[in-house]
């Protein structure tokens, strides 16, 4: 083989999946053994499309097609559902890194998480730098390529190179060969290789060329527009929400699906957006802000606690903020100042968090002889008086913390729940999980389903949905959510753009645990999507239950 030749064959992208052997044994029972194999081929590569959901709201699916036509010239735009497919040529692309073959092109590696951003359209930043060239100085064209995971002498798996590692860019060098297949593109480097090793933040390489070329959309169209995987748009659709309904999106974060059904209800109504981290919910805040959508009311609470419990006396529980003590309606506190207030009891809306109750009276009016209030809580108040609220403080905190929400309060619940993402694309490793950790996902997903199921009305809808082509985690919740409320029941689905779900069971080898799928006519009301499919989307699977009248 000449040398261009041979650099074309190293310059190349084209990456190989790795699993643990027991779970690739239980996809491959699960799809076919050929079809398992495109389903890993293409997750390892990016989507050749990029899904925009327009903001009806704003403007229209024809109007942003004419703007996105004026700014970009491409081909390969369709619309649909309130959204725009924009297509580029399949990749990946074949480099040209112009090298002499006396001399040997200057290289970088980055880790694997990295890589998988810089093939979505980021950049190389410096935390996710491995090794590079000797000699490296700020302005050098260097070609970029990608450290995966390797089986270790401890039945591990690692990437085998130390933060820093030189690399000697000829075929002794101890990393040569493993890079091979797995050049993701080229770039100019923005600091010199001491400053790479030295810094802690910034842009580390700027890329010019991408094995895969697919357009930004930063603080393009801002607010008209929004980047979004079609499956989860088609998600929002299924949901079908109705102008003045109150919906519930349990697992909101960042977003994207809270405000499409915003925008599918004219922003008129209630949507409750609930997310555990305080950050992940100012992010709703901030789209829901950028796109002029009013109706989202967004609160930090983990879906796992998001039923509201009811004590003996019929009395709803709240827990106190600053203290911890659990009170009662009627006989709240006021939580940051520790003076005891009768509240009227009486809620607009089943389930409103108790911050919405009104004074009637309050005790620091009066003296009480029977309240006693520590000293630790008033040295807390006279700081808070000192220093103003903290962002969490009750009183002025950025997010709101909900206590959680009666049961049958909601029209319609959207359940995104967390994942073992294996549907995500481009994914350059799944060796990390195993059957144990496939099933430990699936019992979370099922806790949280129990609470959807007790917070949505008769008559009302739940949509699941996950990320991942884990049939455990996504046909096995259907038959778990039929098996045990026999007043759910599969509804059918529009728009109906995926493939049907998996039909028939799974028993794990030497364990006595079979994992129950679909039956034929099941599997046609669900969507699954798959990502070595014609539609070349990332991995996803939506359910839509109807639910009928409750027991007792």
């Amino acid at each position: 083989m000449d040398s261009s030749a041979a650099a074309a064959d190293r310059y190349t992208y084209s990456p190989r999946l790795r699993w643990q052997p027991e779970v690739e044994e239980y996809f491959a029972a699960a799809y076919g053994r050929d079809r398992f194999a495109r389903i890993s081929e293409a997750l390892a590569h990016p989507s050749c499309y990029s899904c925009i959901r327009v903001n009806t709201l704003k403007s229209s699916t024809d109007a942003v097609m004419q703007k996105l036509i004026n700014l970009v010239d491409q081909n390969g735009i369709c619309g649909g559902i309130n959204c725009l497919e924009i297509g580029q040529q399949k990749g990946p692309h074949v480099l040209d890194y112009e090298s002499q073959p006396e001399q040997s092109v200057k290289e970088v590696i980055v880790s694997r998480k990295c890589a998988e951003s810089v093939l979505r359209g980021a950049q190389v930043y410096v935390p996710g730098v491995l090794a590079c060239s000797a000699h490296v100085e700020k302005g050098d064209k260097v070609a970029v390529s990608v450290a995966v995971e390797k089986p270790a002498d401890d039945s591990g798996w690692t990437v085998g190179i130390t933060r820093g590692t030189v690399l000697q860019g000829v075929q002794s060098d101890v990393h040569y060969e493993e890079r091979k297949g797995l050049y993701i593109g080229q770039g100019i480097t923005a600091m010199s290789r001491s400053g790479i090793f030295r810094v802690l933040h910034g842009v580390a390489v700027e890329m010019t060329e991408r094995v895969y070329r697919l357009p930004s959309f930063n603080d393009v169209l801002e607010g008209e527009i929004f980047l979004q995987n079609l499956p989860s748009v088609v998600a929002a659709n299924v949901l079908d929400p109705q102008q003045g309904e109150r919906i519930l999106d349990m697992c909101a974060a960042p977003g994207g699906k809270t405000t499409a059904i915003a925008i599918l209800m004219r922003d008129k109504g209630e949507i409750v957006a609930l997310d555990r981290s305080h950050n992940k919910v100012m992010d709703i805040l901030k789209l829901a802000a950028e796109m002029d959508l009013n109706c989202i009311k967004a609160y930090k609470l983990d879906a796992l606690k998001s039923v509201r419990k009811i004590n003996e006396a019929g009395n709803v529980g709240i827990t106190d903020n600053c203290t911890g003590a659990t009170v009662t309606l009627g006989e709240d506190s006021d939580n940051c100042t520790g003076s005891s207030t009768k509240v009227n009891a009486e809620f607009t809306k089943a389930g409103e968090d108790s911050s919405t109750t009104s004074v009637v009276q309050t005790d620091d009016q009066k003296p009480d002889a029977k309240r006693y209030v520590s000293k630790a809580l008033l040295r807390k108040n006279l700081r808070q008086m000192r220093n103003g609220p903290g962002r969490n403080n009750c009183s002025g905190g950025r997010v709101e913390n909900s206590k959680g929400f009666l049961p049958n309060s909601f029209d319609r619940v959207l359940l995104d729940a967390p994942c073992s993402a294996l549907g995500l694309r481009p994914r350059l490793f799944a060796g990390e999980e195993t059957l144990e950790s496939l099933r430990n996902h699936a019992k979370y997903q099922r806790k949280m389903f129990d609470q959807a199921v007790k917070l949505v009305r008769p008559g009302g809808v739940i949509v699941y949905s996950t990320c991942t082509i884990n049939p455990g985690e996504n046909e096995a919740l259907v038959r778990y959510a039929l098996d045990t409320y026999k007043f759910l029941s599969l509804g059918s689905q529009h728009p109906k753009v995926g493939g049907p779900g998996i039909v028939g069971s799974y028993k794990l080898s030497n364990q006595t645990y079979n994992e129950e799928w679909l039956t034929e006519q099941e599997a046609e009301l669900v969507q699954r999507f798959d990502p070595s499919s014609s539609l070349d989307t990332i991995g996803f699977f939506i359910a839509k239950f109807d639910v009928g009248q409750k027991g007792d």
